[in-house]
């Protein structure tokens, strides 16, 4: 499982022209599952993105204190197959360790409830769809996590 995660200040997804979901000072998932993820990669992506501490306190926004459950913030997560393109071989990108879309879709549709265990708000795109992604990063702050047992 691969995460993009975006400190923002805001971000929002839109599909066909129309908004289907939007937050403010957050985090910007985007969630790429490969075909060997299991729960245990689920569990462990979702405890990282809430818990990393990638938000400054009100007197030192420059420090890295707190996390974004702590901060009360807000998650825009994106299904993105793409974070497993293999781009090594020729000009075409292969996307042989993605996931098939019916398991990704229930692995991503599994970290998202997750994530919303947390009591945080938390918005999506829309599985499968082309969407068009409006980031304002805060930072700019952009990390990638990775989670794979081979």
């Amino acid at each position: 499982m691969r995460v993009i995660i975006q400190r923002v200040k805001s971000s929002q997804v839109t599909v066909n022209g129309e908004i289907v979901g939007k937050i403010g000072r957050g985090l910007n998932l985007l969630v790429g599952i490969a075909d060997t993820d299991t729960d245990a990669e689920l569990d462990w992506m979702v405890r990282k993105c809430l818990e990393l501490r990638l938000f400054g306190d009100q007197q030192q926004e420059s420090r890295w204190e707190k996390s974004v459950q702590e901060i009360g913030g807000e998650l825009l997560v994106i299904s993105q197959f793409t974070l497993y393109g293999d781009c090594r071989k020729g000009r075409r990108p292969s996307f042989d360790r993605s996931a098939i879309p019916k398991v990704a879709q229930d692995l991503y549709n599994r970290f998202v409830d997750k994530l919303r265990e947390s009591g945080l708000r938390v918005e999506t795109g829309e599985f499968g769809a082309m969407m068009q992604v409006s980031i304002e990063n805060d930072g700019p702050v952009t990390l990638l996590l990775e989670r794979e047992i081979v």
